[in-house]
């Protein structure tokens, strides 16, 4: 099977075709697709047809699947399934129909978050529904020596009781998620564990402060490095068709889903997630 692979933008980002996903993919393709994802951080495999079980196992060629944290949101018949959707069900909005409105890694606010993140696009709307990622290897890069230096002896606390998207949702089950989810300490900087490439790790959703500062000390620096972390060059948007299957890179990648579309169409996206490895610790109440 010929894989070709076609850079999509600068800063990151790669269109994957010839694999049908439906079908099982030998050894070499796989280890050809993570060579393509490693290099190119996010890519997109157009004109797929996907069932979910059919998802999610093409997901695991690549490592085990998460069990969504959040466990009021899991697919019923499906666990590793996240259904991030604006559906009317029973007459109410579902709880992920405003879900990675501001920049973010999944999984931040976890002692294991995730390796990477697979979405599927089941239905979209005409104009609009887009997702943005951008380059964090880059957006340490481009940073002076001084300032490396600086962010590598920092850690961060993250913390999803912080996000906007838990004041908005059913009160009884954040309150649930956050006795799940305390916040964690985390390092800045991160180091990937297969390309040995340093990233920033933080972002606007869930960091609430540098770890060891007063959240008055922490916001001059924590504002500009979410300011450089998306500068335009670092950045990739994606324009979703029904069928798409994106896979990215929660270590050294962020993204956000702007509601740049007219509500009263559906958005239904389905997303599987590869489990990460041990990253922090628990901040300890003051």
């Amino acid at each position: 099977m010929e894989l070709k692979v076609n850079r999509l933008a600068f800063g990151l980002g790669a269109e994957v075709t010839g694999p049908d996903l439906r079908e099982p993919l030998a050894e070499e393709t796989v280890a050809a697709i993570r060579n393509a994802w490693l290099e190119n951080l996010v890519l997109v495999f157009p004109g797929q047809e996907l069932s979910m079980p059919q998802q999610v196992a093409f997901s695991a060629r690549f490592g085990k699947l998460e069990i969504h944290p959040q466990k009021h949101y899991r697919h019923p018949e499906y666990p590793e399934i996240f259904e991030v959707s604006n559906r009317v069900i029973n007459g109410k909005k579902s709880d992920s129909a405003d879900a990675g409105r501001r920049w973010h890694s999944d999984g931040a606010f976890s002692l294991r978050p995730p390796t990477g993140s697979f979405l599927y696009c089941e239905t979209r709307p005409p104009v609009g529904g887009d997702t943005w990622f951008t380059n964090m290897y880059m957006a340490f890069d481009a940073l002076s020596d001084t300032m490396k230096q600086v962010v590598e002896s920092l850690q961060v606390v993250n913390d999803l009781g912080s996000t906007i998207e838990m004041r908005l949702r059913d009160p009884v089950k954040v309150a649930d998620h956050l006795k799940d989810n305390p916040p964690v300490v985390q390092p800045m900087v991160r180091v990937h564990a297969e390309t040995g490439r340093k990233a920033l790790y933080l972002n606007e959703t869930v960091t609430r402060q540098v770890h060891g500062m007063t959240r008055a000390e922490s916001e001059g620096l924590l504002r500009f490095l979410f300011a450089h972390s998306i500068r335009p060059e670092f950045t990739f948007r994606h324009r979703w068709h029904e069928g798409d299957l994106v896979l990215w890179d929660n270590r050294c990648t962020m993204h956000m889903a702007p509601a740049d579309y007219d509500r009263s169409y559906i958005r239904h996206m389905r997303r599987t997630t590869l489990e990460g490895v041990p990253l922090g610790f628990v901040e300890q109440a003051a």
